[in-house]
């Protein structure tokens, strides 16, 4: 089958499942599954019920999807992601955006966990993304184009929409969160890195790093649709501070700061769903 065509099946599997059409969606990182039980009246799809989806397997991603209302907006949330570090091609990681494209979803929200390279950003803060860099060795737009989902050739010059991240960083300043703002680079793991290599990604200029989003977001451009990044600082990266990464330690510190990451996400989808 043709991309468009398993699209539209996966499509037609969750329409059929709720009667809500959202035009807002967001993916949920590590440990950050929460705001998907804070909605209401929702459906939960689980991913392995939707023909083609790929299936989380990392640890704190629980693999659904749910449709429901925050604060009245309704909106589509991915509790959980795929990661190119699973096995999955690019294109299958992305998948799940694309449909959600298909859907008639033009804002995306997507967050993470992820590790502070900046040594002034500390664990519990969240950092709005105003840009990224795509180490990770591969991009989901390798391979033949499909016009109907974008040009082949696409500007990323504000791959993150200014309007939203205003809006994201409101939102934290009002649930008085600590709010950065950043480069986040993405690197394909799952090994964590090594302090030489943090230390050329910060000459790079990343203040962040992790193994996902930047696929979503390019696949999410390609397609029209605007982005809003939200880093959830779990860890000060490698040769920061003398003591190993451990991933208990990034589900951790996600789940301390769900109830501000649920406040920040509800104001940002409300003044979002105002244009």
């Amino acid at each position: 089958m043709s991309l468009l065509a398993d699209l539209g099946e996966a499509v037609r599997s969750i329409q059929s499942r709720t009667a809500l059409r959202p035009a807002i969606g967001l993916v949920l990182g590590s440990g950050l599954g929460a705001f998907a039980r804070s909605l209401e009246k929702a459906t939960a799809i689980p991913y392995a019920e939707i023909p083609r989806f790929p299936v989380s397997t990392a640890i704190g991603h629980s693999g659904e999807l749910v449709v429901g209302h925050c604060q009245g907006v309704p909106v589509a949330v991915m509790s959980g992601r795929a990661h190119y570090y699973e096995g999955y091609t690019m294109q299958q990681v992305v998948f799940p955006v694309r449909v959600l494209g298909r859907m008639g979803v033009k804002t995306l929200i997507l967050t993470n966990a992820a590790g502070s390279v900046n040594v002034n950003y500390k664990p519990g803060e969240l950092m709005v993304l105003s840009d990224h860099i795509n180490l990770m060795g591969s991009n989901p737009m390798i391979g033949p184009n499909d016009d109907e989902l974008g040009q082949r050739f696409f500007d990323m010059s504000e791959t993150y929409d200014p309007h939203l991240r205003e809006i994201a960083e409101k939102a934290c300043w009002k649930a008085g969160v600590t709010v950065r703002k950043g480069v986040y680079l993405a690197l394909s793991g799952p090994s964590y890195e090594t302090p030489a290599e943090i230390r050329m990604l910060r000459t790079l200029g990343a203040d962040a790093v992790g193994m996902s989003t930047v696929p979503e977001a390019i696949a999410a451009r390609h397609m029209g649709i605007r982005v809003l990044g939200i880093s959830c600082i779990t860890n000060m990266a490698a040769g920061v501070i003398k003591k190993p990464l451990d991933h208990r330690e990034v589900l951790e510190v996600g789940e301390k700061v769900t109830a501000a990451l649920i406040d920040v996400l509800g104001r940002v989808v409300q003044e979002a769903a105002k244009g």
